[in-house]
């Protein structure tokens, strides 16, 4: 039976062009008014191939550096590639401590926002409203810009609006080590049962526990570069060889 593919990615890369401002004083801005600050160019990814199909739990490893969240953000459509191309079949939600949601909206607005762009309807997100808020243990801070919010407590929020509103494409990053041992058990919880069954999952984790519990295939980053894609004790294998 011919797997059908969830993401397809070809010839994708990222590049930042940093200004590296080395005038920090009012003294040395108005002597260097001629000199402007260098710019650098970090390859923060180089150019990759891969497929993932629907259904797969895929761990993303690598050091911190390495170019994990920069890809997920390329294929959760928050970066655009510098080349190459990215083709998604499904609906994607990308859970980050709250990346994609606005910090200048209420819990309320953000709901309603995250759930819209996921392709639900104002009356269906009506029917689940309720239950998002209470997952998230958020129900005395409902009309509360989020910027206002915790760390722990926009991830519960972003957490709930996933399990609830439901992408067909998930991308967690860390989503297990935010919030308190609570939310986390929440999550955990939620994360086994039978509502990740069909959903296609890229997990990005530092816990090598989690990454071999849950996911069928791994990759293993390095340098901005996709050193290994498969088996997932050999992405860990290479993962623990790279952090001797």
């Amino acid at each position: 039976m011919k797997q059908e593919l969830a993401i397809q990615a070809r010839s994708i890369s990222k590049t930042f062009h940093i200004s590296e401002d080395s005038h920090n004083t009012v003294k040395h801005r108005l002597f260097n008014l001629f000199n402007p600050p260098r710019r650098k160019k970090v390859e923060a990814l180089k150019q990759m191939d891969f497929d993932i199909y629907k259904g797969e739990c895929i761990g993303l490893l690598g050091r911190n550096g390495c170019g994990k969240s920069t890809l997920v953000r390329l294929l959760a459509g928050v970066y655009p590639c510098d080349t190459g191309n990215i083709n998604i079949y499904g609906s994607t939600l990308l859970m980050n401590l709250g990346v994609g949601m606005s910090h200048q909206l209420t819990a309320r607005e953000n709901i309603y926002v995250s759930a819209s762009v996921l392709g639900m309807k104002i009356k269906d997100i009506d029917n689940i409203f309720d239950k998002i808020v209470e997952f998230a243990e958020l129900q005395d801070f409902v009309d509360t810009k989020i910027k206002y919010f915790s760390s722990g407590m926009v991830a519960r929020l972003g957490f709930s609006i996933a399990v609830n509103a439901g992408a067909d494409i998930m991308f967690l990053d860390e989503i297990f080590a935010v919030g308190d041992m609570k939310f986390q058990e929440k999550a955990i919880r939620v994360f086994e049962s039978s509502w990740i069954a069909g959903k296609t999952v890229i997990l990005v984790s530092h816990t090598m526990e989690t990454i071999q519990k849950y996911c069928n295939r791994a990759a293993f980053m390095k340098n901005g570069s996709l050193v290994y894609f498969g088996e997932t004790q050999k992405a860990i294998e290479l993962y623990v060889q790279d952090n001797a």
